[in-house]
């Protein structure tokens, strides 16, 4: 597996890539495609698609923090899904020698449930934290997530740290 950088929706596979982002993830939940734009050009701000055997199967957008990676969205090709690819990428960032945070909806319906499973799975711990994520749009208000990290539980310090940097950073 091996993932590249993208730092513009016109590169190859960058239309298909923010198609895929636009149906895995609600309208609340998605940078209007202005911001994404620019956000793309930011050097802490990854794009990144995933490739197994050459085939796309997936993309990670992350930040890379000095002490920690955030995984703002993860998504697979839904015709990839349940094949291996979500685990092998995770390890991939993982293996970077960081902390990762990402964030899940509260584990309430079956999706949801089993999402957690999924980075539970993969090494990942719910923080208990409350947490609120700002809104990407002006007609939304933020919403109630769920952080998990790897390997490792977040101390307060930590949290408070990840979350700074979400609002300074990410969402700024």
């Amino acid at each position: 597996m091996i993932t590249q950088r993208i730092i513009s929706l016109k590169s190859p596979n960058g239309i298909a890539a923010y198609e895929l982002y636009k149906r895995s993830f609600p309208l609340n939940e998605q940078r209007i495609q202005s911001s994404q734009k620019s956000i793309m050009k930011n050097p802490l701000y990854h794009f990144d698609l995933i490739f197994a055997d050459n085939k796309w199967v997936g993309e990670i957008l992350y930040w890379e923090a000095d002490d920690f990676l955030y995984v703002e969205h993860f998504c697979i090709c839904e015709k990839e899904r349940g094949n291996g690819y979500g685990a092998e990428a995770l390890s991939v960032i993982a293996s970077q020698g960081k902390s990762v945070i990402l964030e899940i909806d509260p584990p309430e319906d079956d999706v949801s449930i089993r999402r957690k499973g999924f980075y539970e799975k993969n090494g990942f711990v719910k923080n208990d934290f409350s947490h609120i994520h700002p809104a990407y749009r002006k007609r939304f208000d933020g919403h109630k997530l769920v952080v998990m990290s790897y390997p490792n539980a977040l101390s307060r310090y930590e949290y408070d740290e990840f979350y700074r940097f979400l609002c300074n950073s990410v969402m700024n």
